[in-house]
């Protein structure tokens, strides 16, 4: 172990301080990245605004979309709680509420990681490593509550590292039962426990997997009866889970999400080096073969052939583990607690981990600042918005995103939501038929003969020539936004922009 004693200086008495100065700069580095890439003008693309939107709103979600009889209650219901009443108390809108979303939940997945270290500059090793590899902090600015679940995922597995060898203690049942209901209660995935609770297993980690288990029946029944519904929130998770993913002919035509992915090379190469490391520095870790983390990281990234998520949600995250413990044992096995040269590594660190997320390459971080909205207090669209009672069709789920968060108040439904399943059957049959044939314009005419005057129709395109979906008339509303709806009059008026 390197020591500054070796050669005295003028700064040793300042050594005592290094620990606290540590810490200081590991957690302002976590607070400042998510309020560096708000200021940048940062807008999450997908369920952070249609949260935000519903507590704003007021409404159900079948008040807002048009909804088969499977979907009945918020299966997120402990978010939307929780936004709801935070809007209520500070009169919030929506924009406060995605803020408060992006920002509260990127702490929160990072404080699990550093939490539970004596070396917390090892987890922004892990967080800049991820961000390299794979973009994968760009899923913790999400603002969505199944990043509580990826927190507590982290929590579980750097709990079973300080206590590993021996038997859960009361304590730490408890703290496991509480993960679970609250899992349960603010994102509804419950299912998805069976992944690390099947890892601890595969490790021979027999009794923490059964004691996992049993804490995770309860928490579900815990987490389940304060929505109120006890018996049905679980069983529509899960039924709403077998739709996502089983009723399409093509994955293709599913979510981005829920698609496969390639195998993400780069990050077994990653790994590979890891074992390398272990060898070289002869680190004294935990053999792989016997660690859950590892387990669960190829379990997911098998899954991830099946669904991306798998992987970005729940293997990226037990690998960081992995990566930061071995950073740590390094860490500790070449500089003191007290060292200046710590102090000095964990400056670098802390740079190169804000400037590397905070990084607005290819525009990540203020894409958003470019997109135009569809709202109804807009003068140029009067008369084009859907009217009173209508149904907002698209098979674009962005615009649903974007204009739900625009307008919370828009008295219309969505055909199209935040899951493409959870329409009535017959309307999933159509958007699948569109994307099946690449929106090909005459596969809209089942929608189009089913709608009434109120409703709208709204795809993208450029504004040099009307889309090719006949049987209505056009503007083009705001950039890149065409809005269609029936004729009012005989002939098909001509497009206006």
């Amino acid at each position: 172990m390197t020591s500054d004693t070796d050669h005295p200086s003028f700064l040793d008495p300042l050594r005592r301080y290094v620990p606290l100065a540590v810490w200081t700069i590991v957690l302002a580095v976590i607070i400042l990245i998510p309020l560096k890439i708000i200021g940048l003008g940062y807008l999450p693309g997908d369920d952070a605004l249609r949260h935000a939107a519903k507590a704003v709103s007021g409404k159900t979600w079948s008040e807002i979309l048009v909804l088969n009889p499977v979907y009945k209650m918020d299966h997120e219901f402990g978010w939307n709680w929780l936004l709801t009443h935070i809007h209520q108390w500070g009169n919030c809108e929506a924009e406060s509420l995605v803020i408060f979303s992006v920002v509260s939940m990127f702490i929160l997945v990072n404080l699990a990681g550093v939490a539970w270290l004596k070396r917390p500059e090892a987890w922004l090793g892990a967080l800049l490593a991820a961000m390299v590899l794979a973009s994968i902090p760009m899923r913790f600015t999400l603002g969505r509550p199944y990043l509580i679940t990826l927190s507590s995922l982290v929590t579980i597995l750097f709990v079973w590292r300080l206590h590993r060898g021996a038997a859960p203690k009361m304590t730490v049942l408890l703290l496991l039962i509480v993960l679970s209901a609250i899992c349960t209660f603010f994102h509804g995935a419950w299912y998805l426990w069976a992944l690390p609770i099947g890892a601890f297993f595969l490790a021979g980690e027999f009794i923490w997997s059964i004691a996992l288990g049993f804490c995770w029946v309860i928490g579900v029944v815990i987490g389940s009866l304060l929505t109120g519904h006890p018996i049905e929130y679980p069983l529509q998770a899960l039924q709403l889970a077998f739709l996502a993913v089983g009723a399409h002919d093509t994955q293709r035509t599913m979510a981005s999400e829920l698609q496969p992915f390639s195998g993400d090379a780069l990050t077994l190469v990653a790994l590979a080096g890891l074992l390398i490391l272990r060898a070289v520095m002869k680190v004294n870790s935990i053999p792989l073969w016997r660690d859950p983390a590892f387990w669960l990281t190829c379990i997911c990234w098998m899954l991830g052939f099946k669904v991306a998520r798998f992987w970005v949600d729940w293997g990226w995250p037990a690998l960081m583990v992995l990566v930061a413990w071995d950073l740590q044992l390094l860490m500790e096995k070449q500089l003191e607690v007290d060292s200046l040269k710590r102090l000095g590594l964990v400056c670098v660190l802390a740079g190169a981990t804000y400037l590397g997320v905070t990084c607005d390459f290819n525009s990540r971080w203020t894409r958003s600042l470019t997109d135009t909205f569809l709202t109804e207090d807009n003068p140029d669209l009067q008369g084009w918005m859907p009217d009173k009672g209508g149904i907002f069709y698209t098979v674009d789920m962005s615009l649903f995103y974007q204009t739900f968060y625009k307008n919370p108040h828009g008295d219309w439904r969505y055909m199209l939501g935040f899951e493409p399943t959870w329409m009535p059957k017959e309307d999933f049959e159509i958007y699948h038929k569109i994307l099946w044939n690449f929106n090909d314009g005459k596969a809209y005419q089942d929608w189009i003969q089913q709608m009434a005057p109120a409703d709208r129709l709204a795809v993208r395109g450029a504004g040099n020539g009307t889309p090719d979906v006949p049987g209505l008339e056009w503007k083009y509303g705001v950039s890149g936004i065409w809005i269609g709806r029936l004729p009012r009059t005989n002939s098909v008026a001509a497009p206006t922009k």
